[in-house]
């Protein structure tokens, strides 16, 4: 709690990144399909999804990057967690090689008060 506005402090949303290369065109279109209804239980938003993503510097995996937006990184662990998701994780791991990550947005500092 923040003690001098009385306030709790934002909690940082929660992030999904995954990066892939797809092999099975069709397996990671029945992923798709399952792994979307999980995220509707979870209120996850796919904010991206991109198979050219614009290297500026050092390497990056896979050929798809893909971006879930959660309202916290608990429910994002929640979601990828979830008996729903889970059933659907074989069938991408099978269909693709990726990387996953769970990561925390930003959530600015207050800026200082005075006081005096």
């Amino acid at each position: 709690m923040n003690v001098c506005s009385g306030e709790e402090p934002p909690v940082p949303k929660g992030y999904v990144i995954v990066t892939e290369t797809i092999h099975d065109p069709a397996g990671m279109a029945a992923y798709s399909q399952l792994s979307g209804r999980s995220l509707a239980e979870y209120d996850g938003r796919v904010l991206v999804v991109d198979d050219g993503v614009e290297i500026r510097e050092g390497s990056w995996p896979g050929s798809r990057t893909v971006v879930i937006e959660f309202a916290s990184v608990e429910q994002a662990r929640a979601w990828y967690e979830s008996e729903s998701y889970q059933a659907a994780a074989p069938l991408r791991r099978a269909a693709a090689d990726c990387s996953l990550v769970i990561a925390a947005g930003f959530v600015p500092r207050p800026a200082p008060t005075a006081t005096g």
